[in-house]
């Protein structure tokens, strides 16, 4: 697995939701994007440019609904949406910049996309559970579905199985133990409260 920030450099005071969404930030983009190596290692097709932006974007969304769950274990509805909105801007924000580079356009529609695109998923993940043990199959099903649009024809059956069992739990795994360090919770515990389903946050683009 890749090496990820769960703790802080300078633990004197605590951290407010803006700074933990900046570390959650970083550490999703940098799970999603050993997430598209690992598909492209196990032979799936993902081209430079749309497509590979594409993935990018659902395993991110992926990474802001579970970082959200886990936050709904740990804050107040107010702390937790403003965790939450900062999480999916810092993310959107580097996606953004990374599309202008490669492919040219408007960085702020690029953000505003992916923004639109992450509320209507919500919706979906909102559905489905994630309890004290994680994400349902459900809550990783949804990951799955969604990549079948983003994948050649040829993959698109194959990178069901992937997602289900490989790259979703290896990614929660990832961000549930980072998120724990850098919130000082009990490394044995999952944070998520079991058997509830949370109000989902609508994000707006800062």
């Amino acid at each position: 697995m890749i090496r990820i920030k769960s703790q802080w450099f300078n633990e004197g005071r605590e951290k407010t939701p803006q700074e933990l969404a900046g570390a959650v930030a970083f550490n999703s983009w940098r799970i999603a994007e050993n997430a598209l190596k690992n598909v492209r290692r196990a032979d799936f097709h993902v081209s430079v440019g749309a497509q590979y932006f594409a993935f990018l974007s659902e395993f991110l969304i992926f990474m802001v609904q579970v970082a959200d769950r886990v936050a709904y274990g740990r804050f107040t509805a107010e702390v937790r949406q403003v965790f939450t909105s900062e999480l999916a801007n810092r993310v959107a924000e580097t996606l953004a910049g990374n599309q202008g580079n490669l492919l040219g356009g408007a960085v702020g529609e690029y953000k505003g996309n992916f923004i639109e695109q992450l509320n209507q998923r919500a919706g979906e993940y909102a559905e489905c559970e994630y309890g004290s043990d994680g994400p349902s199959f459900s809550f990783m099903r949804y990951l799955a579905y969604c990549m079948t649009d983003v994948m050649d024809e040829r993959d698109k059956n194959w990178v069901i199985d992937q997602m289900v069992t490989i790259e979703a739990p290896q990614a929660v795994e990832m961000i549930d133990k980072a998120m724990r360090g850098l919130l000082g919770a009990d490394s044995g515990q999952r944070s998520a409260k079991p058997g509830r389903r949370p109000a989902r946050n609508v994000i707006s683009a800062d």
